[in-house]
């Protein structure tokens, strides 16, 4: 018997939706399979062998309301099946599966060095020698991010070893010329807070003293909680939240809202590059799926990409612009480091006991609210805030005379300068 014409109209409409919903089905088979293994192999079949079962189950349910008998009908939805995986493959290859840019390792530049920690990390440094007798405490720079290093002595460092201080600027675990982890769920807070107690044993120093910026503070302020004893000195520069837990995500400061309409386009773009998009959400289900599929060198790169959009977006209005170099971003140090820092414990009550004088610096415009700022003063009891004007998130960048100066006098037990 002829089919009757609402059951042409609803098959129809299945084969036509069969179209859409298999990519769905495989995407979602993709997601669930990532739940047990981080094999792409295995989680590239389960995509394909669920699309498949989509595709055919569809194409079925069409052809049976369409009316053809049960052999044709299968041999229909058979066809259908294959074709739409074959679509579906495709689909993927030109997508998720398709290699994003990568840039070239380079040689490292001349004096960069290497220390090879106890803890497993082979960490990348600078070192600005002491202009004559050097004094005891050598000073450590923490940069920023995680997972955004510098590149050379960072402004301050010089003049710091003409005043005869021992100085040192290294590339954080899974940043710059450093380790990258194959299990990235081993970058943590406490696995940077015992690099940097492998460094200071590494320098035979009794205590050291830090600088801190953006991140690089909220890791000194870690370092402290946890060896108040072995710091002599800590400078906060724009620093971030003391504890992540209170101001998840980017709820302490936003760094995007002075974007020109160019730059927010090319950050859309970066932003819904399919195969970000699906390590994105690999690392909410299984961080070595992610790992697996897009490897370091493609998002450390795609992370240079999005910083250079936004370099100039933290600085005062009307700032120049800054010089961007090429010292590797660390995406998942930076995305895995920050998971953690939101689940560690709450490190304020020791540091409320720490007694190590601390000098805080605050830019102008810095885009970190000013409460996370004034909550280091509030908390280290031997603390001093300074503003400084005409300054964004990178003082040393904004004000580098200011900034230095400040660096330097607080470091050598000097008053602060005015102004």
């Amino acid at each position: 018997m002829s089919p009757t014409l609402p059951r042409r109209i609803v098959g129809g409409a299945v084969l036509f939706l069969a179209i859409p919903l298999t990519p769905v089905v495989a995407t979602a088979g993709f997601l669930a399979t990532a739940f047990v293994t981080a094999s792409v192999p295995v989680l590239a079949f389960a995509a394909l062998a669920f699309g498949a079962l989509a595709g055919g189950l569809l194409g079925r349910a069409a052809f049976a309301l369409l009316g053809l008998e049960r052999r044709r009908g299968l041999r229909a939805s058979a066809f259908v099946a294959v074709g739409l995986t074959v679509a579906v493959a495709a689909l993927g290859g030109v997508t998720v599966f398709r290699p994003m840019p990568t840039t070239a390792a380079a040689p490292a530049p001349s004096g960069v060095r290497f220390w090879n920690l106890p803890t497993g990390s082979r960490i990348a440094y600078v070192h600005a020698s002491a202009v004559g007798k050097a004094r005891p405490t050598p000073v450590i720079f923490l940069h920023g991010g995680p997972g955004t290093p510098g590149e050379g002595i960072p402004t301050g460092g010089r003049e710091l070893a003409a005043d005869g201080f021992d100085v040192y600027a290294y590339d954080q675990l899974g940043a710059g010329r450093s380790t990258r982890l194959r299990d990235i769920t081993g970058y943590t807070v406490a696995r940077q807070v015992a690099d940097l107690e492998a460094i200071r044993r590494t320098l035979d120093a009794d205590r050291i003293i830090l600088v801190g910026q953006s991140w690089g503070g909220s890791l000194a302020a870690q370092y402290l909680a946890a060896h108040s004893e072995h710091v002599a000195k800590a400078v906060f520069t724009s620093p971030g939240a003391l504890w992540g837990r209170e101001y998840p995500g980017s709820t302490a400061g936003e760094p995007w809202n002075r974007l020109t309409p160019a730059q927010k386009a090319r950050l859309d773009r970066l932003n819904s590059t399919p195969r970000m998009l699906a390590a994105s959400v690999l690392l909410q289900v299984n961080p070595g799926a992610a790992h697996a599929l897009v490897g370091d060198r493609e998002v450390d790169h795609w992370m240079h990409e999005v910083a250079l959009q936004g370099k100039d977006s933290t600085s005062c209005k009307g700032a120049p612009p800054t010089t961007a170099h090429n010292n590797p971003q660390g995406f998942y140090s930076n995305q895995m480091t920050r998971k953690d820092f939101e689940q560690i414990p709450d490190p304020r009550p020791s540091l409320r006991t720490a007694h190590v004088p601390s000098l805080i610096m605050r830019g102008e415009c810095d885009f970190i609210k000013p409460v996370v700022t004034a909550e280091y003063q509030r908390i280290l009891p031997d603390s001093k805030l300074v503003t400084v004007k005409g300054a964004g998130h990178s003082i040393s960048g904004g004000q580098p005379r200011r900034y230095t100066a400040l660096l330097r006098a607080f470091l050598l037990g000097k008053p602060l300068p005015v102004g």
